[in-house]
């Protein structure tokens, strides 16, 4: 799985802000938290929902790995649902 080609994110402060360069593929603004950045910034390279969560409970000490899982999982379908990334 991959982030659409046609997404461009910014970053500004500790929020993300995601938009469509197609208005075919999603019209509107998405902002992230910084976690969800992070996952996004990761989803910009062709990988996977277990390595996703891999990399989150490595790069955030004391994540709970149940919660990263259900987390991670809620944040790729609310991206799935919206259209912006390629499976």
């Amino acid at each position: 799985m991959k982030l659409r080609k046609e997404m461009l994110t910014h970053t500004m402060d500790d929020t993300q802000i995601m938009v469509s360069t197609d208005s075919s593929v999603f019209s509107g603004i998405v902002r992230s938290n910084p976690t969800a950045a992070f996952i996004i910034d990761l989803l910009k390279e062709e990988t996977t929902p277990e390595a996703i969560k891999a990399t989150v409970c490595k790069n955030f000490e004391g994540a709970s790995p149940e919660i990263v899982s259900r987390d991670v999982d809620k944040l790729l379908d609310t991206l799935r649902s919206i259209n912006v990334i390629e499976e």
